[in-house]
């Protein structure tokens, strides 16, 4: 029904629905009538719209049509899709039997998810173990299978290890229990300072030295304020102290990256980073940062200053270039301005250039997005200079704050 009703919304404007197929008006083509016949767009800005994360045309696996991909399905089973022809689905078929997920799990984006008692890359491995016993084994002593840090396979838990050199990592334990990275202060995956180099990291605990306490021995004994004191001052009006942005001691916040001019405050509330776009650029070169907040110049508004308030374009032209691959207009989850989609400001986690992102797939820690050290970039962390991991958990640099 879904699917009739977005091709019946986009026939409106460039053909009509018939018996759950478009036919489309002259100039116009597509199983949704998506590519206009004539572009206004140069090729070198055609492509540069159907590039993917990799700066790969339609991810090789189609061509690029007036800014959008359409994927190769010669054989016409829809295997490969996605706005940049990134899902292959011909991936989980399985060599001998020729079905997807050798019938036994689901096929999503090229991987498959295997049904309860199955593993492997296409499901093709039975356990010799009930579903029920393997999850028996795999459940840590809080009730959760592989403590929500790593995948059960046949009643032994595979950990979610953070640590790209494939040594051991961070996250360890038969069930997956032991989490070090609650040991840090800052995590950094290639420092020894755990329990902010005061103490003994022990499965995810913090066991102190003579002269220092706390969660991960961050207070001196010989500072006269409470711990409780220490983190409300370093908090503020924040909802972490040093708004996550930073180290907390005896009640004063040294913000990090170290040295980073960019990151500050009293409670490091100040990250004029977000008014920087993915190359670099502040507020798109049509404004200035105060505290982390682009202020635009005259003529242009938008997070960053990106969008131009005068627009050259008629409405069917700026119309024609927020119309997603399924046909609807910014994915009916925003607006559109000058070929331009400005998604809706109520549901802030919504994004992408046609409004087709979910920022809360984001990866977290400490509660916060790509842990504040970057920006959420239609659903995957882009990391500022200096940070890498999932969630630009890992700080790179030499120094340690």
């Amino acid at each position: 029904k879904s699917l009739l009703a977005a091709m019946e919304t986009f026939s409106k404007s460039h053909g009509k629905c018939d018996c759950g197929r478009c036919k489309c008006d002259e100039g116009w083509f597509g199983d949704a009538c998506q590519y206009p016949t004539n572009c206004d767009l140069t090729k070198k800005k055609s492509n540069q719209m159907c590039k993917n994360s990799q700066d790969i045309i339609c991810s090789n696996a189609g061509t690029c049509h007036c800014g959008r991909c359409k994927c190769d399905n010669s054989d016409g089973n829809g295997l490969v899709y996605g706005k940049f022809c990134e899902c292959d689905d011909r991936e989980c078929i399985d060599d001998e039997t020729e079905e997807i997920c050798g019938g036994h799990g689901k096929c999503y984006c090229g991987n498959c998810y295997c049904q309860a008692g199955w593993h492997g890359d296409k499901c093709e491995f039975q356990c010799d173990i009930t579903p029920w016993e393997s999850k028996r084994r795999c459940t840590s002593p809080d009730g959760k299978v592989c403590s929500n840090r790593g995948i059960c396979v046949c009643g032994e838990c595979s950990c979610h290890d953070v640590d790209p050199t494939g040594d051991w990592g961070d996250i360890h334990g038969d069930t997956c229990e032991c989490d070090e990275r609650d040991c840090r202060a800052v995590y950094d995956r290639y420092s020894d300072d755990f329990c902010s180099g005061h103490g003994q990291c022990n499965c995810g605990r913090c066991d102190c030295k003579v002269g220092w306490y706390g969660k991960k021995c961050e207070h001196p004994r010989s500072c006269p304020l409470s711990t409780e004191e220490s983190i409300r001052k370093c908090q503020g009006s924040a909802t972490l102290p040093c708004s996550g942005r930073g180290k907390c001691e005896c009640g004063k916040c040294t913000c990090y990256p170290p040295g980073d001019s960019r990151v500050y405050g009293k409670t490091c509330e100040c990250d004029d980073r977000r008014c920087e776009d993915l190359d670099g650029v502040v507020c798109g070169g049509h404004g200035t940062c105060s505290c982390g907040r682009c202020v635009c110049e005259k003529g242009w508004f938008g997070t960053l200053c990106q969008h131009p308030r005068k627009c050259n374009l008629t409405e069917e032209q700026s119309n024609s270039l927020c119309e997603s691959a399924d046909g609807i207009l910014c994915s009916g989850k925003g607006s559109c301005h000058c070929g331009k989609c400005l998604c809706s400001a109520e549901e802030w986690y919504i994004s992408g250039e046609f409004c087709d992102c979910d920022d809360r797939d984001c990866d977290k820690h400490d509660g916060l997005i790509c842990t504040g050290n970057g920006i959420c970039s239609c659903g995957n962390c882009e990391c500022w200079d200096g940070w890498n991991g999932n969630a630009c958990e890992i700080w790179l640099g030499t120094e340690y704050p």
